[in-house]
Formats: C-alpha cells, sequence, structure tokens
C-alpha cells in the first residue's frame, strides 16, 4: 500500500507563550494553511502587534504558498490569535470546529458579550467531526477531541496529525482539563482516538515547555512515540488512571497569565469586544471578592 502523502510543514515558536504556529502546505500545487496564528500581546500596556505573524507570512511569501484557511485547533486560553490578520492578508478563511458553540455559550455570560455573533458567526467555517475536505490535493480530515475544552479539533492533514492542547511531547503528558467544559475523562477517550491513527503519523502539537532533562523546545513525534513513551497515556495506562493523575494534576494548576484576554478575543474569532463611546476598545476582568470583601 501507498504511504499517504504528507505536507510540507514549518513551524514557528513564540516562546513568550509557548505556542507554535505551522504553516501546511501541499507541495504538488503550493496551497497551504496557517495553523494557530499568535498575535504578539503585552498584557501590561494593552499593546498587541503582529511580529510572529508576519513571520509566518514572509514565510508562506518565501515558500510560494497560497494561503487559503486559517486553521484554530480550539479557543486557546494562553494567547490570543492573529487569524484576523492573517485573513485580511490574504483572503484565507478562518475554521474552527463545531463546538465553538458551547464554548460562546459558556462564556457570553462571563463577559455580558452581548455583540458575540450566534451560532460561531464571527467565523467562516465551523467544522463537523468527521469532516472531509482538502488543501490542494491534500485530504484534511476534522476530529472533534474535545476534554481539554468543549471545541477542541484535531486537523488529520496527509501523513500528519495537528492536535493542538490534547497532547504535548512524549517525555511531558498531556493538557490540562479544569476549564469551563474539560473533562479528563473525555479528554482520555480522546487522546485514544488520536493514538489509534496509524503509527507512523506524524504528530505536531500547539505548546511545548521543556520536559525535565531536555533543553531545547520541540512539537514533533509520531503516534508511536506517544504509545510507547507519554506518560500520562502511553500503552498499559488506564483511564480510571489518568483520570486520578490528571484532576490531582489540574487541581495545582495556576489559571494561564492570559486567560481573560485570550478567551474574549479568541472566542471572537480574534476580534476584539466592541469599542467604547470613547472609541477605545477594552477588555474585561470579572471580579471575585472573597473573604468577605465588601466594595
Amino acid at each position: 500500500m501507498a504511504a499517504m502523502p504528507g505536507p510540507e510543514v514549518r513551524a514557528c515558536f513564540d516562546e513568550a507563550t509557548n505556542t507554535v504556529t505551522y504553516l501546511v502546505w501541499d507541495p504538488a500545487t503550493l496551497h497551504g494553511a496557517v495553523i494557530d496564528p499568535v498575535l504578539d500581546w503585552d498584557n501590561r500596556s494593552g499593546e498587541a502587534d503582529t511580529r510572529s505573524a508576519d513571520a509566518v507570512l514572509r514565510l508562506a511569501e518565501e515558500a510560494g504558498v497560497t494561503l487559503d484557511w486559517v486553521l484554530e485547533t480550539h479557543v486557546h486560553a494562553d494567547h490570543l490569535t492573529a487569524s484576523p490578520y492573517v485573513a485580511l492578508k490574504t483572503g484565507a478563511r478562518v475554521g474552527i470546529g463545531e463546538h465553538i458553540r458551547d464554548v460562546q455559550t459558556i462564556f457570553r455570560p462571563v463577559f455580558d458579550a452581548e455583540d458575540l455573533a450566534p451560532e460561531g458567526g464571527d467565523f467562516d467555517r465551523l467544522f463537523r467531526d468527521g469532516e472531509e475536505s482538502a488543501i490542494g490535493t491534500l485530504p484534511v480530515r476534522v476530529l472533534h477531541v474535545p476534554g481539554h475544552t468543549p471545541a477542541c479539533v484535531a486537523y488529520v492533514i496527509g501523513d500528519t496529525a495537528f492536535v493542538g492542547d490534547t497532547l504535548f511531547m512524549p517525555d511531558y503528558g498531556t493538557a490540562r482539563c479544569d476549564f469551563p467544559g474539560g473533562d479528563a475523562r473525555v479528554l482520555w477517550r480522546s487522546i485514544r482516538r488520536l493514538l489509534a491513527l496509524p503509527p507512523e503519523t506524524r504528530i505536531f502539537t500547539c505548546h511545548d515547555y521543556k520536559a525535565p532533562g531536555r533543553d531545547h523546545f520541540a512539537w514533533e513525534s509520531t503516534v508511536a512515540e506517544q504509545r510507547a513513551r507519554n506518560p500520562h497515556v502511553k500503552d498499559g495506562m488506564s483511564e480510571e488512571e489518568f483520570v486520578r493523575m490528571r484532576e490531582a494534576r489540574d487541581a495545582k494548576l495556576a489559571p494561564p497569565l492570559l486567560l481573560l484576554p485570550s478567551i474574549q478575543v479568541n472566542m471572537r474569532a480574534g476580534r476584539f469586544p466592541p469599542a467604547e463611546r470613547n472609541g477605545v476598545h477594552y477588555l474585561r476582568v470579572p471580579v471575585v471578592l472573597k473573604g468577605g470583601l465588601r466594595v
């Protein structure tokens, strides 16, 4: 049987958020996609910049790639997306899994986001589980892999799988499940679905944090390597063991630094909340008063 054709892949790593953005294209047609682009965001000053996205666009230009898609694996909680900027510059369409609606339902009241487009309307395309399409001549299949968030998807493009935050490198483990709508048991079952792909399938992750003992960033592995070495989900681990480990580990984790700005922007497909009467855009911080504090 002939091997499944694979895309060309170039990675751009944003060390400020430990995020990997991918430029992916069909070498036969030079049509491609950008997966999980990062908007540079200074949380102290409220300044946004496009340095990271511009670097990806330069790579595409140098390779002669026409961008058809900007693909989001989920509503990220640790960086703001540059999807609308990439789309504006290239004419690409922005896609995400259809369960973005569930995430919007959770967070619309949290941020009083009355401007949020109904039914995921800020995105150009909402992908269904199992939906098939193509980038050039390369087949693309979308897998709904919830657990980290309700809307997580993986994009299986030829012989590669871009898995978002479901899996990290085989020496590091798996994603947290303590965000609203997250579920460790659901994540286990999603990961087993990914690990049922052919063992030679290349796995590209959305983040890397350098596992203890490793002095360099990395983001590519294979299904076989994950099944053999990932301490959280390797062959021989049980669902119950994973759930106990994941829930105990998550209980000790602090919220991501950019959680509040990221959710507000990313659930709008990269759009900031509407400007106020003074022409300025603002991001909201829901206040929680503890210990009998009164204001």
